[in-house]
């Protein structure tokens, strides 16, 4: 198999092994994405007067069953494809002959891979907004469900003053929200034509309408000028990245709360048995694991993005081949976040609080009792607050 970059030199199997690395299992998710920004390519050479309309509707014809294909299972991304522009273009040759060596005129790989990747992080952003938004209605209906269910709030792991399961599922409620809305902040780096840029300087000589591309695909802008495109490299990725660690930390600070809820000396919580595993060698064991997934993902997202951040770092300007290993930790970070969402709504939608093991210590009226006695009586919150801390002590 030739590659995009062969010239007829030999590549040694170990390099092809290291270098390729996971790319082409990564690669898979691009597939539909690289033929949609591979077609809108097309059109813009056709448009330009660079790509004839029998070779333009050639590619586009075979781009289109490969993606049908691909979906069907019917071919993957090898190791020798190196990655999924290789493994299309290859194939597209193969399927509609000399048309298929065309279309890789006026771009690189560089701003090739930037395209596919941006077009999925768009649907991957657009997927988990939605998902954290479903998440907090499902916690909008659990406060419904549980209105009239009391609840101790706690500060420093001690009662502290009443609060109610109403409260707690709408303060858990606010923050996915507000994770939803930084999700969708995230699309402002993303939404960015890089195609036309190619290696990072442009397309000396072509007249590449990066416009075209730009609305045919949906971006919102074009990113100019062509050599901050590869500078940008991380940067939409670290975004997302970060947004999905506020949304895995919310998960897993109500992850904690629920487990302290669920042991046998709160019994706070009841989870169905078929959200439970058991001990292989004690019978009575029904444990909440995925709770305790869910509150270890958020250490997995951050290592991701320590990842992401860290590996553009010291880079110089242009593209250095150091950027390939952000694919790994950004698609781990997507699919864990999208997969703790998804499992915590169906928990949420399951969970029951028993009313009649939640016990609220009386202590947990002393601050209402302090405000009461500034409004009744006049006296400074201070003096108040000497007295009830007074009350307190002389009964215990």
């Amino acid at each position: 198999m030739k590659r995009l970059w062969d010239k007829g030199e030999p590549l040694d199997a170990r390099v092809l092994r290291y270098t390729a690395g996971e790319d082409h299992l990564l690669d898979e998710r691009l597939v539909p994405y690289d033929v949609r920004a591979s077609i809108a390519h097309a059109n813009m050479l056709h448009d330009q007067q660079l790509l004839s309309k029998q070779d333009f509707e050639a590619i586009a014809a075979g781009l289109e069953q490969l993606a049908t294909e691909h979906a069907a299972g019917k071919w993957q991304i090898g190791l020798e494809d190196e990655d999924v522009h290789t493994a299309l273009e290859q194939r597209l040759t193969a399927l509609i002959g000399e048309p298929g060596k065309r279309i890789h005129l006026g771009r690189s790989r560089n701003d090739q891979v930037l395209a596919a990747l941006r077009l999925y992080l768009l649907d991957a952003a657009n997927l988990l907004e939605a998902s954290a938004y479903t998440l907090a209605e499902s916690l909008d209906v659990l406060a419904q469900r549980e209105a009239d269910t009391p609840l101790p709030g706690y500060t420093h792991m001690q009662q502290a003053m009443p609060s109610s399961v109403a409260l707690w599922a709408e303060a858990f409620a606010a923050e996915i929200r507000d994770d939803a809305e930084g999700i969708a902040a995230s699309r402002r780096r993303i939404s960015k034509n890089p195609l036309g840029s190619a290696a990072g300087y442009g397309t000396p000589g072509l007249p590449i309408d990066r416009e075209a591309t730009r609305q045919a695909l949906g971006f919102d802008a074009v990113h100019a000028p062509v050599t901050a495109v590869q500078l940008a490299r991380g940067k939409a990725e670290a975004g997302l990245s970060f947004e999905l660690c506020l949304l895995t930390q919310d998960m897993g600070r109500m992850a904690a709360d629920l487990l302290l809820f669920y042991t046998q000396e709160f019994a706070f919580v009841k989870l169905p048995a078929a959200m439970t595993t058991g001990s292989s060698i004690m019978p009575q064991k029904r444990n909440p694991d995925v709770l305790e997934l869910v509150r270890g993902a958020g250490c997995t997202l951050q290592s991701a993005l320590l990842e992401i951040i860290n590996l553009p770092a010291k880079l110089g300007s242009g593209y250095q081949r150091d950027l390939q290993r952000i694919k790994a930790p950004l698609f781990r970070a997507i699919d864990l976040a999208a997969g703790s969402c998804d499992v915590m709504c169906h928990l949420i939608a399951e969970l029951e609080f028993i009313p009649g093991n939640i016990r609220m210590d009386a202590s947990v009226y002393a601050a209402g009792k302090a405000n009461r006695m500034v409004v009744e009586e006049g006296i400074s919150f201070r003096e108040a607050y000497r007295r009830v801390a007074k009350e307190l002590n002389e009964k215990n």
